[in-house]
């Protein structure tokens, strides 16, 4: 499918209706190995939890060897193999809270291409707003990349070093259970997350890959832990490369005044997600 093709894409709407029950809100709280009591009713849901509400429901027949749904539906049918969320930006203008009945509207903000240096790539760019009774909480810009698939071999190119000067941190263990529960909340088939033999045999990764919005959801977390009383207005991020499951990596950050800079730093010291917060106090 040539581009302009995709691009008649551009403009696409989907609604979904959903309801924000407890159970998610609980696993994750245990998944993540918080301490503090489990979501009850009427609580506030944590940034970055509104991923456990509206999932892909797709039938099993619709779904590809990859564990993605088919092509083609709302999101435009990239030909590339390779899909991934590279990025968001996101704005928390109320708190959702648990119980609630809420509403997602999506649309299709932009689709365009470039040559990267290992191949095409193909941008989607999906605007979302989440609705309650009081209106619009959350906006995100969500940015979807796709791209041809590695080669046995091929070098990926060489991550940038990420920053040492954090005032917190803490180090995770990607471990395949960390992963698969993820996966299992947002009902994430991409084999690449709990499937070694497709993981590193179909795909040539050397481990099982770390989902992008679970890495922003740790660094979400650690300013959480870090500072329990701040209050988020509004965040992005930015998948830099690509985390495994074969080693420990670190979610890291600072404040710098009203703004809390988090990332993600990889075993040999590389960048693997930038992250910025624009925080407030309760």
């Amino acid at each position: 499918m040539e581009l302009d093709d995709m691009k008649q894409w551009i403009g696409r709407t989907e609604t979904l209706q959903d309801h924000i029950t407890l159970a998610p809100l609980q696993a994750l709280a245990a998944t993540l190995d918080r301490d503090d009591p489990p979501p009850g009713p009427g609580d506030e849901v944590a940034p970055g939890w509104q991923w456990l509400y509206f999932l892909p429901l797709h039938p099993l027949r619709a779904i590809s060897t990859d564990g993605h749904p088919t092509r083609g539906g709302f999101l435009p049918p990239v030909p590339l193999p390779r899909r991934m969320w590279a990025g968001s930006r996101m704005e928390f203008r109320h708190a959702l809270r648990a119980g609630s009945a809420v509403t997602r509207t999506s649309r299709i903000a932009d689709v365009s291409a470039k040559q990267g240096r290992t191949g095409p790539l193909v941008f989607v760019r999906v605007h979302h707003e989440i609705s309650d009774a009081h209106g619009v909480a959350i906006t995100e810009d969500q940015d979807i990349v796709y791209r041809e698939m590695a080669q046995t071999g091929e070098t990926p190119p060489a991550a940038p070093a990420a920053r040492t000067d954090e005032q917190f941190s803490r180090s995770i263990t990607p471990d395949p259970v960390l992963l698969f529960r993820y996966s299992a909340l947002t009902f994430n088939g991409h084999r690449i997350h709990y499937d070694r033999p497709y993981a590193m045999g179909e795909e040539a990764y050397p481990g099982l890959v770390v989902h992008g919005p679970l890495i922003a959801t740790l660094l979400f977390d650690q300013l959480r832990r870090a500072h329990p009383a701040v209050r988020v207005r509004a965040f992005e991020f930015k998948a830099v490369s690509p985390l495994f499951d074969t080693a420990p990596f670190e979610v890291c950050g600072r404040l710098d005044g009203d703004v809390a800079r988090l990332w993600a730093r990889g075993p040999q010291g590389q960048l693997a997600m930038q992250a910025s917060a624009t925080i407030t106090s309760n």
